[in-house]
Formats: C-alpha cells, sequence, structure tokens
C-alpha cells in the first residue's frame, strides 16, 4: 500500500491534536459535536476517534443519557494517560499535589521539614512524591513532569539554587539534574513568586493583563514579572529579586542589619515591618498577627503604623514602575492579605505620590495555596503540550472517507 502523501499526514496529525485538545477544553463529547467544532466530515471525526483511542489517549464514557432518538456516544480524554506533579517547598514543609492527564487532583501529600533540617532535598521530594503517589498507586518514575515551587531561583548557567540561604542542603550545583536522577521523571524549578504570577494571570486579578507585577510580602519579600502574557525570568533566573533592591536607609551588600538582611528585604520584609508594628504598640506573635490587629484598630498609632509600611512598600515599588512601567500591581502574600484593603489603598496612595505612571494596585484573591497553583498550572499546560506532539497523522483513512 503506498505511504500517503506528507501533507495528508501533517492535515490527519493537526485534525486528532485538534480533538484532543477540544476533550481537554471541554470534556466529553460526542462524534457529531467533535466533527461540528472541528469543521470535518463524521467520517473523519470517526477516524480521528479511532486513532486517539488506539494511542490511549481517549475512551468512551458510553451513550449519553437522556438522548432523544438514538443515543450519541460520548468520548473523553484518558485520564490515566499521564500525571504531573507540582510541588512547594518552604523551610517548613513540602507540599505535593499530584494531577491526571485533566487535572484532576488525585493525591497530596505534605512532608514536615523542621528547622535547621539539612537532609537530602533530592530523597525529601522523592519522599513527598512518593506520598502523593501512593492513592493512585504509581511511583514518582511515572509522573510526565514535576513542577517544583521554590523561594528562591535557579541559575540555568550552573544549576545552582540562589537566593535560598534559608534552605539548608538546596544550594547545590547540578541541583535540577540530581533531581531528575532521584525521581525518574523531568523536573522543573520554578520561583515561588513567578508561579504566584502565573496563577494571578490565570484566574486571579490580572486575567485582564498581559503585562504585570506580583509584590509577595511575606517573611521574604519577593516579586514576580509577567510582560506580554509571560514570565519574565532575566538571564541568571534572578528577574523579580526584589528583596536585593538598594533603597535609601536600608543597608546594602555586605552591610547588612542585625537579622542579616539589606535592601529592601531590610526595610520591608516582614520581620522588618512587625518591628514598625511593635513600635507603635501593635507587639503580637507574629507580624502577621499584628498588622491584622492594626488594620482593625482605630486611632492615630494604628493609622501611623500602616502608613510608615505603606511608604516603606511603595518606595521599593517605585523604582519598579519607574523602570518596567508594569499595567498593574498586584499586592499578594501573607503579610500584605492581612493588611488587606486599607494597607492597599496606603499603598497605592503613596505610590502614585512618587512616580508619573499611575498603575493600579490591587489585593491578590486567590486562595488556598498560590504556589502550588501555579506550579500545577505550569506543570499541566507542559503535559499536554507534550502529550499533544506526540500525536501523529496515523495511518490512511478507509476509501470512501472524505473530509
Amino acid at each position: 500500500m503506498p505511504t500517503a502523501p506528507t501533507g495528508t499526514s501533517v492535515v490527519r496529525a493537526i485534525n486528532a491534536r485538534a480533538a484532543l485538545r477540544l476533550l481537554l477544553d471541554l470534556g466529553p463529547l460526542s462524534r457529531p459535536e467533535i466533527a461540528a467544532h472541528l469543521a470535518v466530515s463524521k467520517p473523519t471525526a470517526s477516524h480521528l476517534l479511532m486513532q486517539l483511542r488506539d494511542s490511549g489517549l481517549v475512551k468512551s464514557e458510553g451513550n449519553r443519557d437522556g438522548a432523544i432518538g438514538r443515543a450519541a456516544e460520548l468520548f473523553s480524554v484518558n485520564e490515566k494517560a499521564a500525571y504531573t506533579a507540582a510541588v512547594d517547598v518552604t523551610p517548613e514543609r513540602i507540599a505535593t499535589v499530584v494531577v491526571d492527564l485533566t487535572g484532576r487532583k488525585v493525591g497530596e501529600f505534605a512532608l514536615p521539614t523542621p528547622e535547621g533540617d539539612v537532609s537530602d532535598p533530592t530523597l525529601q521530594v522523592h519522599e513527598a512524591l512518593s506520598g502523593a503517589c501512593a492513592p493512585i498507586g504509581v511511583d514518582p518514575s511515572d509522573l510526565r513532569r514535576v513542577v517544583i515551587g521554590i523561594q528562591g531561583a535557579i541559575d540555568p548557567t550552573s544549576d545552582r539554587l540562589r537566593f535560598a540561604s534559608h534552605l539548608p542542603g538546596w544550594q547545590r550545583a547540578g541541583l535540577t539534574a540530581a533531581l531528575q536522577e532521584r525521581i525518574g521523571a523531568p523536573v522543573d524549578i520554578e520561583n515561588d513568586v513567578n508561579l504566584v504570577t502565573i496563577a494571578e494571570r490565570a484566574h486571579g486579578v490580572a486575567t485582564e493583563n498581559d503585562s504585570f507585577a506580583v509584590l509577595w510580602v511575606s517573611d521574604g519579600i519577593g516579586m514576580g514579572l509577567m510582560f506580554g502574557g509571560r514570565v519574565h525570568r532575566g538571564l541568571t533566573g534572578g528577574a523579580g529579586e526584589i528583596s536585593d533592591l538598594p533603597l535609601p536607609g536600608a543597608p546594602v551588600g555586605s552591610l547588612t542589619n542585625e537579622f542579616g538582611a539589606s535592601g529592601m528585604q531590610a526595610l520591608a520584609g516582614a520581620p522588618a515591618l512587625g518591628r514598625v508594628l511593635a513600635e507603635h504598640g501593635f507587639d503580637a506573635a507574629t507580624p502577621v498577627d499584628a498588622v491584622a490587629d492594626a488594620v482593625a484598630a482605630d486611632g492615630d498609632a494604628a493609622s501611623a503604623a500602616l502608613d510608615e509600611i505603606a511608604s516603606r512598600l511603595a518606595l521599593g515599588l517605585s523604582a519598579v514602575v519607574a523602570i518596567v512601567d508594569p499595567d498593574l500591581i498586584v499586592l499578594a502574600g501573607d503579610f500584605a492579605l492581612a493588611g488587606g484593603e486599607r494597607l492597599r489603598s496606603l499603598v497605592q496612595h503613596h505610590l502614585h505620590a512618587a512616580v508619573v505612571a499611575r498603575p493600579p494596585v490591587l489585593l491578590s484573591a486567590l486562595d488556598e495555596n498560590p504556589v502550588l497553583d501555579g506550579a500545577l498550572r505550569l506543570a499541566l499546560e507542559r503535559v499536554q503540550d507534550e502529550v499533544l506532539s506526540t500525536v501523529s497523522g496515523g495511518q490512511s483513512k478507509p476509501a470512501g472517507d472524505d473530509d
């Protein structure tokens, strides 16, 4: 039998990938519905579904309940065709979530990491992944891809984690390669605030913005930048590491303060902001609790404390706005969220008083863990693209089939 022309094979591959993408986006569909969406004939739709089913990527869901007349057979993505995982690493724990090809959560696990623990991070991540994979009976090596969110930035030139002295054992050269060898699956290491930025773009307050900045205010302070719908990582992966930004009144470089901090971290990280709150009488167990108390209080002390905090945050943001000119700034992180609308409005006031460009400042509305959220979205997008790229033109259509 003669080989089908290359052009025909390419068209079939395009149609098959489009059919799989359609099922990923819209869920179970019948042959006529797929034919209508793709503007192909029903025989062609049948051929595409047969090819995808033979490849293990599509399965039959049976007939649609309640259909009038001859019930249409429904087809959906075989969710077991690929699994992927997201990992969020902090000094306290390693949280892991596993999803199937459709994005449905099938397992999760959190591994506590006691303070000062210098265990091999590759062993820790493997243990956390094993716990998340256990409910579906697969091994971490069966995962199609793992995306790890971490409070630092991986330097692509050395495969070494930077800006992460608070994570003992993670500063080794060849970190990604070591994790991949231990896990047995492809691994991507991504800055945690970059992942929050991806989640904000997907379903947060920045869904309508292609270029914006996320300022993360917590124990550490960080920034995620998105330009033209893509996260900006920089030459060495350190774009957005605003904690080191030199600011008036803050120590620079080796001249750290008594807490080992410099730049904006020394001026506007949660520990520094907690001291501002304590000076005004709000001395709670944590800086987050203290700012929540200040927000709930009336009087000059609360107003003065919040105003000082907002002016410090706006000082760092003014440098970013002057250089980047983003469409929007999003405040995220537990400290910023505890400050709520009252702190947000003060930050915007001080920022707009300092710069010519006046981007709106909004408060993040993401629920649960935004780092895992962004990591899952990035992992799933890459895995689905990889699966789609494996779909070929298949075999020639039976005689009599037409488009």
